[in-house]
């Protein structure tokens, strides 16, 4: 494998991506042979999992031990927890988040996945399309994640047949066809054999596409960011207490969407206060404009109020300032939601509080219907509730901007966060 210089390294594109799928799919055991094939292990880590997998008398390397790192997952020979792992080729860098495939960690796969810009759902190929990847398509269609790749493993254990592979593909489009997914493909691998994972498989020469780390380094997600509505949520108002910084204020954060140039007019959310870009400032030096999702300091012409949860907009293009909030929730404590409950909120940086107005409806995650009639929310429930917040949030439709469209909600006793919101 090339070597990739550090300089290099930094200016690479990272693509966040995520797996999910029915238990047993093969999720981590793809994980481990893309980093093994891709050569991203290091001798000790692969020497351990060789120890590991001898000692519970394997035959071969069991390459899903390199992100089950749980005793209990190794025991089990199942994934709990949400493992990220890092890798690069010389093309991308990549951030990994294997996600467990069990009904009742409905909570940690939506974790894993609200970052993401693709996701890997795991088909059987013995098995076809089951509830769980009905249930996962849907969970990343409502997260807007904008790439799916279902990927028909074990095409092994079903001797490499096309037939079968086609079959499964049909049921995945037809399904695939009722959800907001903007990009599917599919491809036929075999996680255990490395088939089409980053080397092309000589047993199914009937397939013509790419291979699956082909896909992950050159799928197009520079415009998965909205680089047309600006928003930077202010984190923290920076003032260096030295003599040549003497009158500097700045005001650092993420952008969240659009593109910041300097000498653009820009108003400054609640005050409503405007005022030109005078400078963008980062740890290497000046920009002339940034955009979403980098991390920079803006200052001002003129000498505003501006601290933390503020949002620095454009003029003529300002987000919905609103106190009653329509979100999908899905819910994340043991502890049901309590209707008519008070719950703190965090949305961008800015702190606020609220009351659960009404449970609209429960989501059925299999078949996608409406339950009207129950409205207790559990654990690993997706709902649809009102919220009404004791001061206004500058926010977009989560299918808009998935930053400003995201909030959470907050146990104010314990201080855990109960629920993870989407508006829409």
């Amino acid at each position: 494998m090339e070597t990739i210089d550090s300089k290099a390294y930094l200016d690479m594109d990272l693509l966040r991506f995520t797996t999910a799928g029915s238990v047993d799919d093969g999720k981590s055991t793809l994980i481990g042979r893309l980093l093994y094939d891709s050569k991203s292990i290091f001798e000790d880590q692969m020497e351990a999992i060789e120890l590991a997998s001898t000692g519970k008398g394997e035959e071969q390397v069991n390459l899903a031990l390199l992100t089950d790192g749980l005793r209990a997952e190794r025991e089990q020979g199942i994934t709990i927890d949400v493992a990220y792992r890092y890798f690069a080729t010389p093309k991308r860098k990549f951030i990994i988040a294997d996600t467990p495939g069990h009904i009742q960690y409905t909570r940690n796969m939506v974790t894993g996945a609200s970052t993401a810009n693709l996701a890997i759902i795991l088909v059987d190929a013995r098995k076809g399309m089951v509830e769980q990847t009905c249930r996962h398509a849907f969970i990343a269609s409502l997260l807007k994640i904008p790439h799916i790749v279902f990927c028909v493993n074990k095409m092994d254990l079903v001797d490499y047949r096309q037939e079968d592979y086609e079959k499964i593909k049909s049921d995945l489009e037809a399904f695939a066809s009722k959800l907001e997914i903007s990009d599917v493909r599919f491809i036929p691998i075999s996680a255990l054999n490395g088939d089409n994972v980053v080397d092309r498989s000589e047993k199914m020469p009937w397939y013509e596409g790419s291979t699956l780390l082909y896909t992950l380094e050159n799928v197009h997600i520079s415009s998965d960011h909205n680089h047309v509505d600006c928003r930077f949520p202010v984190q923290y108002v920076v003032r260096p207490q030295k003599d040549e910084y003497h009158d500097y204020r700045g005001y650092a954060g993420r952008i969240a969407g659009g593109v910041f140039k300097k000498g653009d007019q820009v108003m400054v959310l609640p005050s409503g206060f405007t005022s030109k870009i005078k400078s963008i400032d980062t740890l290497d030096g000046e920009l002339d404009e940034a955009f979403a999702p980098m991390s920079v300091t803006i200052t001002l012409e003129d000498e505003i109020d501006v601290s933390r949860g503020d949002m620095i907009v454009r003029e003529n293009n300002s987000p919905q300032a609103e106190q009653n909030l329509d979100v999908m929730v899905c819910w994340l404590n043991p502890k049901s939601l309590v209707p008519n409950g008070k719950y703190a909120l965090k949305h961008t940086s800015k702190d606020a509080r609220c009351m659960v107005k009404e449970i609209k409806y429960k989501v059925d995650i299999n078949t996608l219907h409406r339950i009207e009639d129950d409205k207790e929310i559990k654990m690993n429930d997706i709902a649809r509730i009102s919220l009404r917040t004791t001061s206004p949030l500058f926010f977009d439709r989560y299918d808009r901007n998935r930053i400003t469209g995201s909030l959470i909600m907050i146990d104010e006793a314990t201080n855990e966060t109960v629920g993870a919101c989407m508006v829409i």
